[in-house]
């Protein structure tokens, strides 16, 4: 039996619809001729939030066919990046991805961003912003504004393409590094990105078509977007916490030597009007 050298991890809430559909085709593109990775070392982890949909008993049935897939259910946890987390935590891999259930993330893209992790390229990234990639017509027009408007607030803090995409992965032994992660983070990857100080030439950028849900209901709400601001300025905060110091530092020097300064001119003024009489 061959050791398992990837694992993908799925976080799931209320996906049953989509987990079968899903994992058939991420073996059915591992299984093609010209994949560049061997199916049999690649796990499927679902870490559902306790759905009660009938995930489990999809997954179990998917295990008696034969698929390399289980599943970890949290009772008393919830939320996307603290399921992220908890999976990587649990993978067998060495090199871990992390995808959405909802089949926006087209599984026939899993070998390739497999395959694009080595030794030097600790993180791989799916790219919707990629020269020649088309979203698909269905993506709603507010949902193209907000994921770029939430892309360009993201820039000061990595040079990668597309921080805000959920079809990432990372090197087991880079994941390790991280120190802080925000758990309640809208976008784990970015977290990730900041905190693991991934350099732009470990990253693996991989250009994938983003397609519409399948099943279910979006999880984006106006909650979420909020939780998104306050990442950011989490992530600011722990990248640029020097510079802020320093720059308030500087201010009150500045502002110390102009009151000395004013004070001196005052005082001079005052000394020649007293001379006068």
């Amino acid at each position: 039996m061959s050791s398992i050298n990837y694992s993908v991890i799925v976080p799931a809430f209320r996906e049953n619809g989509n987990i079968r559909p899903l994992v058939t085709r991420i073996f059915g593109a591992l299984s093609q001729v010209n994949s560049p990775v061997n199916p049999a070392e690649v796990e499927v982890i679902i870490v559902d939030d306790n759905s009660r949909d009938g995930s489990v008993e999809t997954v179990d049935s998917l295990r008696r066919e034969g698929y390399n897939v289980r599943i970890i259910v949290r009772t008393t946890e919830r939320g996307l990046s603290s399921a992220v987390v908890r999976g990587f935590r649990e993978a067998l891999g060495d090199n871990m991805l992390c995808m959405d259930a909802d089949l926006q993330h087209p599984p026939e893209y899993v070998p390739a961003m497999l395959a694009s992790m080595s030794p030097s390229k600790q993180f791989a990234l799916g790219t919707r912003y990629a020269k020649g990639v088309q979203i698909d017509e269905g993506w709603p027009l507010y949902r193209r504004v907000i994921s770029n408007g939430a892309r360009m607030l993201a820039l000061p803090l990595t040079s990668a393409s597309d921080p805000m995409s959920g079809f990432f992965g990372i090197r087991k032994e880079t994941f390790l590094k991280a120190r802080q992660l925000n758990s309640d983070g809208f976008k784990i990857a970015l977290d990730l990105l900041v905190k693991c100080n991934i350099p732009n030439e470990a990253i693996a950028e991989v250009p994938f078509s983003f397609g519409v849900r399948a099943e279910g209901e979006s999880k984006l709400t106006g909650k979420v977007m909020l939780r998104y601001l306050e990442q950011l300025a989490e992530l600011y905060w722990y990248r640029f916490s020097g510079l802020i110091v320093f720059a308030a530092l500087l201010l009150f020097i500045v502002f110390v030597l102009l009151a000395r300064a004013m004070l001196s001119s005052y005082g001079g003024l005052d000394g020649n009007a007293q001379s006068k009489y």
